[in-house]
C-alpha cells in the first residue's frame, strides 16, 4: 500500500547512512595532513602577503582559494577565513562572538546541518590538515569534544531516519490561509512532498512535546501502519484510530478537503 512512499523513504535512509559512513572516515588518521596552531591558521585569510586562504570546520582545515570571491577580505564569508568558526555555519551569527568553534549546545538537527557543510567542503575544496585546540590535540588525534560532536551527528542521523518514517506514515497536508475565509487543508497523492498511492484525509496530529498540532494526511483503509495486512484484528480503517489524531470540527470524517473558518 505504501509502495511509492517506501521507495522515497529508503532512498532518504540510504543517503543518511552514506553520510554517516563518510563522516566516520574523516576522523581516521591520515599521514598526509598538516597541523596548525590557531595563531598560524589566522595568517591564512587571503590578505596581501598572506600565504593562502584557509578555513577550518570541526578542526579540519580546507584550502578555499578557489572560492576566493566568497572568503577574501570584504567578501560575505570573510569571517570564516583563517579560523574555525564551526558554530556560525549553523547559527548565521557572523559577529566576532559568533565566529567560534563551540558547538557543544547545538541540537541534533543543527549538527546534521554542520555535517552537510562538511560534505560540501570535502567535495569542493582541498583538505589541508587539522588545527589544534578544541577538536584535535597537539598530536593531531581527536579530542573528547570531537568524539561528542561525532556522536551528536550520528544521533541526528538516527532522528532523521525516524522523522522520515513518521512523514511516510502521516504526510503533511496541503494548506492555505485567507484573512477572509480562514484555513483550508487538503490531501493529495503528493501532499507534504510524499509520493504515495493513497490520498488520505486531513487530521490534527498531536505530538509529544509540541505546543500545537499540525495537519497530516491519514490513510482510511487497510490495516494500521503498525499491523500486517493479514492481521484479522484490524477494522479496515487505516490509521484513523491512532490515539494522537483528532478530527477537524465541522469537517466530514472522510472528506479529503477541510475548511476551518475564522
Amino acid at each position: 500500500m505504501l509502495r511509492l512512499g517506501r521507495r522515497g523513504l529508503w532512498l532518504g535512509l540510504a543517503a543518511a547512512a552514506a553520510a554517516a559512513a563518510r563522516l566516520m572516515g574523516w576522523w581516521s588518521p591520515r599521514a598526509d595532513f598538516r597541523l596548525f596552531i590557531p595563531e598560524e591558521l589566522a595568517r591564512y585569510r587571503g590578505r596581501p602577503g598572506d600565504p593562502g586562504l584557509y578555513l577550518a570546520l570541526l578542526g579540519r582545515v580546507y584550502d578555499v582559494s578557489s572560492g576566493r570571491r566568497h572568503y577574501e577580505p570584504g567578501a560575505h564569508y570573510s569571517g570564516f577565513a583563517g579560523r574555525d568558526a564551526s558554530r556560525a555555519f549553523v547559527t548565521g551569527d557572523y559577529s566576532e562572538g559568533g565566529l567560534v568553534d563551540d558547538v557543544s549546545d547545538l541540537s541534533f538537527s543543527e549538527m546534521l546541518t554542520l555535517q552537510s557543510w562538511l560534505s560540501f567542503y570535502e567535495k569542493n575544496y582541498e583538505f589541508i590538515g587539522r588545527v589544534t585546540g578544541r577538536f584535535y590535540g597537539e598530536d593531531g588525534l581527536p579530542t573528547p569534544e570531537l568524539t561528542q560532536a561525532e556522536a551528536m551527528i550520528t544521533k541526528g542521523v538516527e532522528a532523521n531516519k525516524q522523522e522520515l518514517k513518521e512523514k511516510q506514515k502521516f504526510p503533511p497536508c496541503n494548506a492555505e490561509w485567507s484573512s477572509t475565509r480562514g484555513s483550508r487543508f487538503w490531501c493529495s497523492q503528493r501532499s507534504g512532498g510524499v509520493s504515495r498511492d493513497w490520498i488520505g484525509v486531513p487530521r490534527k496530529l498531536f505530538k509529544p512535546g509540541a505546543k500545537e498540532p499540525h495537519c497530516v494526511c491519514v490513510r482510511t483503509t487497510g490495516p494500521p501502519s503498525d499491523q500486517t495486512p493479514d492481521d484479522p484484528a484490524h477494522r479496515n480503517r487505516g490509521d484513523l484510530d491512532h490515539p494522537n489524531l483528532e478530527e477537524y470540527t465541522g469537517c466530514p470524517p472522510l472528506a479529503i478537503t477541510c475548511c476551518v473558518p475564522l
